[in-house]
């Protein structure tokens, strides 16, 4: 996996290289290391911050060149307002921030990780480098004319100065592989459909054969004997067949039960015969966000050999509407046994969870399954942009998952289930249909995929409005964010991986 930065870490006391980055308080105090680093240009520094109205808020940055006697190119100060209380999510939009300074081009950049009171912690220092690497990651293999100035690409060697430089790098190198797990998400949301098919989305879950991870594919044929008859469903209009991959990681205790991922993949979604409107449909290549963020997931963990068994499971289809496409009205069988009527064949993708929660269910036995799926535009109408929608069966699992996402950032809001909704599901023809009407979109979605998770503790996290399309941030500009693997890593390494 490559990077366009290249991170390492330094004493506080080494001679900075290239632009230098630090930081003050909402008061524009500076640490001792910090100020020593400035000597005589404190004052100028202080004069430059009163005439561009720079007061040292959280995540503002003053940039000016270097005044005389810095060893730098030039003197970006990042405010922390007040450096009491900041949390970690605070220091990845503090990283976010440095990388958007760096210029086209190669360049160097020294960061000193302290504040007023001294040195940040390792963890601290970890995540201004875990922003800086997803600030600056792009998606740009298919561009064959770049930008003036970007023709070589952009490449940076940043040093970050921190007060302990071999806990700060021992401490990274689990961090960065939860960041080569978001990174690995981005790509594949990012990819375009007539790249990442099916089968191909299949083979590249495959690479995590070398992490350790155990993977298996089952193809069409291994479905209909299994029965998973709401899943081929979805995929039988496309001429790329339709794959489930199942990835175990056994880092646990042996015999344990795992804890397990669901995740929706559906690589190209034209809502089938009832087809979508063309306004945006190229967007519906990331309808696999969900699946996309599991792979990433299953990478974190094996690659910093997460103390946990865990059991990653997606389903990879294609939406398409040709002659063999199932219709409204049809009605199909899932692993369950039980029957669907179709009513609209753009509620695909609950279909293709439906089968592989319940094989989940049934062969792995997980102490709680979490599902993640760019499942319905009502849940944008809902939250918006800033927080998935959360349904679950299990109290527990969604408390923690509601604190997972305050640490990581990747927020959750719990949204209702009753058996009130179940009504707007039921079908006079078979034992329930695939869509409720307009109103609760998202919640009878949920309902629909409860009656599949066969009393497992359960969670369903509709990513609609998150993992692809949001809106950008300090540490994301891409158009796929690689939702999700940063929260799940957190709930598995809070809540359920052994210490």
């Amino acid at each position: 996996m490559s990077d366009a930065i290249k991170v390492g870490f330094v004493p506080l006391s080494a001679a900075p290289r290239g632009i230098l980055v630090v930081f003050c308080d909402d008061d524009l105090k500076l640490g001792p290391a910090t100020a020593k680093a400035l000597g005589g240009a404190v004052e100028l520094v202080k004069r430059a911050a009163a005439a561009a109205a720079f007061r040292g808020k959280s995540a503002a940055a003053l940039d000016i060149l270097a005044p005389e006697g810095v060893k730098a190119t030039r003197l970006i100060v990042i405010g922390a307002g007040k450096a009491t209380g900041l949390k970690a999510n605070d220091f990845l939009k503090f990283g976010g921030v440095a990388a958007s300074k760096l210029p086209s081009g190669t360049s160097a950049m020294t960061i000193m990780a302290e504040l007023p009171g001294g040195a940040m912690t390792s963890e601290q220092a970890v995540a201004i480098a875990s922003g800086l690497r997803l600030r600056t990651y792009k998606f740009d293999r298919y561009k064959t004319k770049k930008k003036e100035g970007e023709e070589g690409g952009s490449r940076a060697d940043i040093s970050l100065a921190v007060g302990d430089a071999g806990a700060a790098k021992k401490a990274f190198a689990s961090a960065a592989h939860v960041i080569d797990g978001v990174i690995i998400a981005r790509d594949l949301v990012n990819e375009p459909p007539n790249v990442l098919f099916p089968e191909e989305f299949a083979r590249r879950a495959g690479q995590l054969r070398k992490l350790g991870v155990k993977v298996e594919v089952l193809d069409v044929k291994a479905m209909q004997k299994l029965g998973m008859g709401a899943l081929l469903g979805v995929g039988q209009g496309s001429a790329r067949p339709s794959r489930t991959v199942i990835m175990r990681w056994d880092g646990g205790k042996k015999g344990e039960a795992p804890v397990a991922f669901v995740g929706k993949g559906v690589c190209f979604d034209t809502g089938g015969i009832s087809i979508k409107p063309a306004g945006s449909m190229e967007d519906m290549k990331g309808d696999m966000g969900g699946a996309a963020c599991v792979v990433g997931l299953m990478h974190a963990l094996a690659a910093r050999k997460a103390k946990v068994n865990v059991v990653g499971a997606i389903g990879l289809v294609e939406n398409m509407p040709d002659g063999n496409a199932q219709r409204p009205g049809d009605i199909v069988t899932s692993m369950s046994g039980q029957t669907i009527e179709i009513i609209n064949t753009d509620a695909e993708g609950r279909l293709v969870l439906a089968d592989v929660l319940w094989y989940v269910a049934k062969k792995a036995k997980p102490k709680f399954m979490v599902d993640l799926a760019t499942l319905t535009g009502a849940i944008m109408v809902a939250l918006g942009t800033e927080h998935a929608g959360m349904f679950s069966n299990n109290d527990e699992l969604a408390d923690r998952l509601l604190v997972a996402g305050v640490e990581s950032g990747e927020k959750v809001w719990r949204m209702p289930l009753g058996p009130e909704y179940d009504k707007l599901i039921d079908s006079q023809f078979a034992d329930m249909k695939n869509t409720g009407g307009r109103h609760g979109g998202s919640i009878t979605a949920a309902q629909f995929l409860q009656r599949f998770v066969d009393g497992t503790p359960w969670a369903h996290l509709d990513i609609a409005g998150t993992a692809m399309g949001a809106p950008k941030t300090d540490i994301n500009q891409s158009w796929g964010s690689g939702y999700g693997v940063r929260l799940l890593d957190r709930l598995v390494s809070d809540h359920y991986e052994r210490k």
